[in-house]
């Protein structure tokens, strides 16, 4: 199995900065995906940035230029700097990453870490 733990959620103002980080660990061989969603009380769940492991990212249009989103392959880890933070910003995140845990041919599945709230209140 894989386990995804999280770290960095936490109360800010608005304007202020977070970092998020992500390890993935267990017997993987492959992943492919990594990335960051989030759900605010009473929406779903929205893809915020993701990155493949050849290193191409995708951001929601809310958070372009004010996020970004790092991968460290060797280490199997994801971070989310959050710049400039507003208070729509807040929300559990999560994150995710398409895992492959067989050797090839690649099997690949979803995992989901246990999210991490981030508040963004003055």
């Amino acid at each position: 199995q894989v386990q995804l733990v999280e770290s960095g959620g936490g109360l800010v103002q608005p304007g202020g900065s977070l970092r998020l980080s992500c390890a993935a660990s267990g017997t993987i061989f492959s992943i492919k995906n990594m990335g960051w969603y989030r759900q605010a009380p009473g929406k779903e769940r929205e893809l915020v940035a993701a990155t493949s492991s050849g290193g191409i990212t995708t951001y929601a249009d809310s958070v372009k230029g004010r996020f970004t989103i790092s991968r460290d392959n060797a280490k199997n880890t994801v971070s989310l700097q959050m710049n400039r933070l507003r208070p729509e910003d807040t929300a559990v995140y999560y994150c995710n990453a398409v895992v492959s845990l067989k050797a090839p041919p690649f099997v690949y599945s979803a995992y989901w870490g246990q999210g991490t709230q981030v508040t963004v209140s003055s």
